[in-house]
């Protein structure tokens, strides 16, 4: 990845719906190579998709909170990882070091649906030993726009 890809990138996380005319110019490219471009992040996997970022109270889900699971010793988690990748409340889902098996970031209506889906959802998959659930009070922050490193020439 170069610096034109670099620019790209940082211009498309603070507006994916920018036309390849205004990419080119933060390209400083025409706007057929920013569009080869593009197609080239996308091909190697860069680029993973193209979405709206919703507002979560307005789609109904204000609520985030996140759910610490810790599975038995020795358990396979393949029936876990699966029940989380399947969940649409589940937005991540990490392996973690330390005392618990995974953290789960979730978005819901409310606390009682967040207690519904630990207790009912998470808790009761196989291997699951116990939880521990965390919910914010505010947001100060909540972004996907990632800080992409320093080009290297190719």
């Amino acid at each position: 990845m170069d610096e034109i890809d670099r620019n790209i990138l940082i211009a498309l996380q603070q507006d994916g719906a920018a036309g390849l005319a205004d990419l080119a110019k933060v390209a400083g490219l025409s706007v057929s190579a920013t569009a080869e471009r593009v197609k080239r992040l996308e091909e190697r996997g860069t680029i993973r998709g193209w979405r709206a970022d919703l507002d979560p109270a307005a789609v109904g889900c204000p609520l985030v909170g996140w759910a610490l699971v810790s599975l038995r010793p020795g358990q396979d988690d393949e029936a876990f990882r699966d029940a989380m990748l399947r969940a649409e409340a589940v937005l991540e889902c990490h392996a973690i070091t330390g005392a618990w098996s995974f953290m789960v970031k979730l978005r819901l209506p409310d606390l009682p649906a967040l207690e519904r889906f630990v207790a009912g959802q998470i808790g009761a998959l196989p291997g699951v030993e116990r939880t521990q659930t965390v919910v914010a009070m505010a947001t100060v922050k909540e972004t996907s726009i990632l800080p992409v490193a320093d080009a290297d020439e190719e």
